[in-house]
């Protein structure tokens, strides 16, 4: 049986990392919703929310490594101006090599992360979504460009409000329907959004788009 996690990953020095998927798309959620981006997501969780589209990913074992240079290599055969490193847990793994590369090649990078783990690499967009499984770490909510909470029911309002307090001022405040019950929350996010206009709302439009 495969295990969520794996034995300090960031310790392993490698010119690869396992690689669940990659492709070329619009970005569907938070500020660059709209963007064209490549995306790219790694395998490997140490989270494991309950309610995640993609648990096929937790499991790092389960997915090919990949050649950094090989990886960027189809990210520039797209044109694609944009890199989203993405998980799983992206922050488990030592992303120095692949942002350096990608950033070589004129590309802007873009992590989404819950900030579970230390963020590695250079980033020009870190958007922390946080978990109540693992919290995230003080030192990547100062990081975090964008901090997105999904909303599954209402004590999630009160977390978005405990990690808004700990990201920098400029950061952008963005709460996020969970897919299967944004019927039901997204009329809550709504109004909460009217009393609290330091936060926006934040929709998954490439799943109304049925795009990747």
């Amino acid at each position: 049986m495969q295990t969520l996690t794996v034995s300090n990953p960031k310790a392993i020095k490698s010119n690869s990392l396992p690689v669940m998927e990659h492709f070329y798309t619009i970005q569907g959620e938070g500020m660059h919703s709209g963007s064209a981006a490549y995306f790219i997501r790694l395998g490997g969780c140490d989270v494991g929310c309950h309610w995640c589209d993609v648990k096929e990913s937790w499991y790092v074992n389960a997915h090919p490594h990949i050649e950094l240079d090989k990886l960027v290599a189809e990210v520039k055969k797209t044109g694609a101006t944009i890199a989203v490193i993405t998980g799983g847990e992206p922050a488990m793994h030592n992303l120095n090599g692949l942002t350096s590369i990608l950033k070589e090649n004129s590309i802007s990078v873009h992590i989404e992360t819950s900030g579970s783990s230390v963020i590695t690499g250079e980033f020009d967009w870190i958007c922390l979504s946080p978990k109540k499984l693992k919290a995230p770490l003080k030192e990547s909510l100062k990081l975090a460009d964008e901090l997105k909470v999904v909303i599954y029911n209402n004590d999630d309002f009160k977390w978005a409000e405990q990690n808004a307090k700990e990201v920098s001022p400029k950061c952008k405040l963005l709460l996020q329907p969970e897919w299967s019950r944004a019927d039901k929350v997204t009329p809550l996010i709504v109004e909460y959004v009217k009393k609290n206009p330091q936060w926006q709302v934040s929709l998954q439009t490439h799943k109304y788009m049925n795009i990747p």
